[in-house]
Formats: C-alpha cells, sequence, structure tokens
C-alpha cells in the first residue's frame, strides 16, 4: 500500500495551490483520508480530513482557506489551499485510516497509512 503526495511548491501569499494524494495498492474507499504537516522543529500538525461518507473536519487554522476532497474511482484525496500564509509553510503529508473513531480524526497515531511529504513554501 502506498500514498504518492504531490503538488508542493514555491508560491507567495495569497496565491493558491492545489496537492494531490494517490493511493495505490488498495481500495481506500471506506477509509479516513487526511493531511497533516510539519514545518521544520514543529510537532506534526493536524491540517484536514474527510471520512468515507464525505464528512470533513477541519483546523481551525485553515477553515474557510483550505478544502478537502476525495475521488473514489481515482483512489485520491486532495486539498485545495486558497489565500495562503508564510505560515502555512512545512512539509505536507497524506495519510489514511482504516479505523478511527470522531474523537480521534485530528491525532496523527490514529493514521496506518502515509504519503512521502511534499514541500510547500510560502513567501512574504
Amino acid at each position: 500500500v502506498q500514498l504518492q503526495a504531490s503538488g508542493g511548491g514555491l508560491v507567495q501569499a495569497g496565491d493558491s495551490l492545489r496537492l494531490s494524494c494517490a493511493a495505490s495498492g488498495h481500495s481506500f474507499r471506506r477509509y479516513t483520508l487526511g493531511w497533516f504537516r510539519q514545518a521544520p522543529g514543529m510537532e506534526r500538525e493536524f491540517v484536514a480530513a474527510i471520512r468515507y461518507n464525505n464528512h470533513v473536519v477541519y483546523a481551525d487554522s485553515v477553515k474557510g482557506r483550505f478544502t478537502i476532497s476525495r475521488d473514489n474511482a481515482k483512489n485520491a484525496v486532495y486539498l485545495q489551499m486558497n489565500s495562503l500564509k508564510p505560515e502555512d509553510t512545512a512539509v505536507y503529508y497524506c495519510s489514511a485510516s482504516s479505523t478511527i473513531i470522531s474523537s480521534e480524526i485530528s491525532n496523527h497515531r490514529s493514521y496506518n497509512y502515509w504519503g512521502q511529504g511534499t514541500l510547500v513554501t510560502v513567501s512574504s
């Protein structure tokens, strides 16, 4: 089972980026899919998650700016990031969980599959 994240890059504050994550080796149709990020010297931080029924959860810091979506036919999850800020700079990781309870959806330890990460740099 592999997750492959892509779409990161260097942008200016206020710009947009769309991250993609393609899964292979297994159907993630019934999985919760998430995005986390990690800035240098910081803990891994929850960004957004989408359950198998398309219920979504966002971190307060990205609510209203980021949108998570999934395409089960393509076994993929996306993160549309608008109005980017310098504090959004981080390596972004996609993740998947086969068994997760709502109260733990923002806990990175609840996810058992991870992509390799894609770097997003937002300049001021």
